[in-house]
């Protein structure tokens, strides 16, 4: 295996094939592998590629000084490096790096109306607003999330087969328990899975080792490139409010409520001194917010509060390298993998969720006697998810289901170290599968 195969990849492909393909900005995290499969697609599909990067390649930043003709944007660019090669119908443009350079998400409407390149832009969207971004050339760009690596990958990156795959789906379709060995692979594979993270940094020398040496360093590395770009690209933010929210997020998740808490970041911390922190976080894929909602109904999009929400890492391996050294020798010595009040559970179920598409919700109310971790919904009905670090009692969501004040609830769905099932309330799956949801509630309809 020379690479880690990437469902960016089939995205790609598709968008090439697709005969009137706008130009294309594949959004993300940093160190998540957008260039490197941009890279990929690019020397398997094109003639000639024209390359520039903007953090690195700083003499290319004023391309745009011009204008956005395409026509003088090319030339500019072929003055600076006459040994690339442009051919219509044969060329793709990769702007790589684009926070560092703005104004090519500007020009990508001259390309698109000119039609004789292909253009893909991708950056790390720290430091840029992508909102302000979106506001240019729109209608004439295609946007794309691509995220760390979901547990699909990773089994492909592990020589599982799609074949394979559709076999563990074709159980929950059937509502029918996996055999031993199924339980035990998937299993062994998501604790791994669990403690590396989906940065492809990561699984690579996990995949390359055989072994977890050399992982946590290597995490807490990606940890501090982190904390670097965020002291880089903070922007009108305070660098330091930033930090202080990046660095609690822990601390919170290892809280029963697991809500955010402004008091707790610092003695004296106001709400008004943060905000938009959060956001910028959030905007730069570092974490994924979950809103607590109003009432357990529907619509989901029109139904929670703002001001009440949890922060999960976007990378349960980032949350992983930031616990205490005690906690790591609980994780990886003695293989407990409730440790934190089970948020590293709730951390990665979240990050599965997202992948797939959707937005995170939860509910607790103000007495603290119903409390749901996420909310996802199919055509008719909103679904409870309930994330179980062990296989306690579900008290939350029979309520949910069986409570007639609850009425777009028509059932439920349990994660945890469980077999597939239904008890005509809830359906039981193994955490591992959370990456299936979305096609299977698609497919059971």
């Amino acid at each position: 295996m020379e690479r880690l195969q990437r469902k960016i990849d089939k995205v790609l492909s598709d968008w090439k094939k697709s005969p009137d393909h706008m130009p294309l900005i594949v959004k993300g995290a940093r160190q998540i592998g957008k260039t490197e499969a941009i890279t990929h697609f690019a020397k398997a599909n094109y003639q000639h590629v024209v390359t520039i990067n903007f953090a690195l390649q700083k003499q290319f930043l004023d391309i745009f000084d011009q204008g956005y003709e395409v026509d003088s944007i090319l030339q500019a660019i072929t003055l600076k490096a006459p040994y690339l090669e442009v051919e219509p119908g044969n060329t793709l443009i990769f702007f790589d790096e684009m926070q560092a350079c703005p104004d090519c998400a500007t020009s990508l409407k001259a390309f698109q109306i000119d039609g004789r390149y292909d253009v893909i832009c991708s950056g790390s969207l720290m430091g840029i607003s992508y909102r302000e971004i979106e506001s240019n050339s729109v209608g004439y760009k295609q946007d794309v999330t691509m995220y760390p690596l979901d547990f699909e990958e990773y089994l492909w990156a592990k020589g599982y087969h799609p074949e394979q795959i559709d076999g563990f789906f074709q159980h929950m379709l059937d509502v029918t328990p996996l055999s031993q060995v199924e339980m035990d692979v998937l299993m062994q594979n998501f604790r791994e899975f669990l403690i590396l993270g989906g940065m492809p940094a990561v699984v690579w020398h996990f995949i390359q080792n055989g072994n977890y040496s050399g992982i946590l360093p290597l995490q807490k590395q990606l940890l501090a490139d982190y904390e670097e770009d965020i002291t880089k690209y903070s922007g009108g933010l305070d660098k330091g409010k930033i930090l202080n929210v990046y660095r609690k997020i822990p601390v919170f998740l290892g809280k029963d409520n697991k809500k955010f808490q402004i008091s707790k970041i610092g003695h004296g911390a106001r709400s008004r001194e943060y905000a938009g922190v959060t956001d910028w976080l959030s905007d730069a894929g570092i974490v994924n917010l979950c809103y607590c909602m109003e009432h357990p109904e529907l619509p989901l999009r029109g139904n929670y509060d703002p001001s009440n929400f949890r922060i999960y890492f976007g990378d349960t391996g980032l949350l992983i390298a930031s616990l205490d050294e005690e906690s790591q020798d609980d994780l990886r010595v003695n293989r407990n993998f409730g440790v934190y009040k089970g948020a590293l559970f709730e951390n990665i179920v979240a990050q599965m969720l997202v992948q797939q598409g959707y937005g995170l919700y939860f509910y607790r109310n103000s007495s603290a006697t119903l409390e749901m971790d996420f909310f996802i919904r199919d055509a008719e009905s909103l679904i409870p998810v309930e994330v179980k670090a062990n296989n306690g009692a579900t008290k939350s969501l029979h309520s949910l289901i069986s409570n007639p004040r609850y009425p777009d609830v028509h059932y439920g769905i349990k994660l945890g170290q469980m077999n597939i099932g239904w008890n005509g309330k809830f359906y039981t799956f193994p955490y591992s599968l959370t990456f299936l949801l979305k096609r299977w509630l698609k497919c059971r309809l």
